[in-house]
């Protein structure tokens, strides 16, 4: 079974930059679209930014482009997002999630149902 755990998460001051990492065991992240997706409180979880199965393409929810990035490395079965310009809007609890299977497509799912396997989350807390 595929487990997935995320780490990088802090308390950081706005316009700061923090790297959230998200390492797999247990079965291979090779092939397998996979996101990001963060909760503030009070709020449902959202998408925030997705790369393909086959690393071609990226997506971001409009509140981030620009300022985060995701990239994989499917050799160190790991996947990252890199977080610019934080501000407090972007204060949730982040999570990494994997489809169940590796089909290798270049699509990026945005519904939380599209995704299989998901991590712990891990804080992230802007203060302005």
């Amino acid at each position: 079974q595929l487990q997935l755990v995320e780490s990088g998460g802090g308390l950081v001051q706005a316009g700061d930059s923090l790297r959230l990492s998200c390492t797999a065991s247990g079965g291979t992240l090779s092939g397998r679209t996979m996101a990001w997706f963060r909760q503030a409180p009070g709020k449902e979880r959202e998408f925030v930014g997705g790369i393909s199965g086959n690393g071609g393409r990226t997506s971001y929810t409009d509140s981030v482009k620009g300022r985060f990035t995701i990239d994989r490395n499917n050799a160190k079965n790991a996947m990252w997002l890199q977080m610019n310009s934080l501000n407090a809007e972007d204060t949730a609890v982040y999570y990494c999630t994997a489809e169940g299977d590796a089909f290798y497509i270049d699509i990026v799912y945005f519904r939380e149902s599209q995704y299989d396997y998901w991590g712990q989350g891990t804080q992230v807390t802007v203060s302005s």
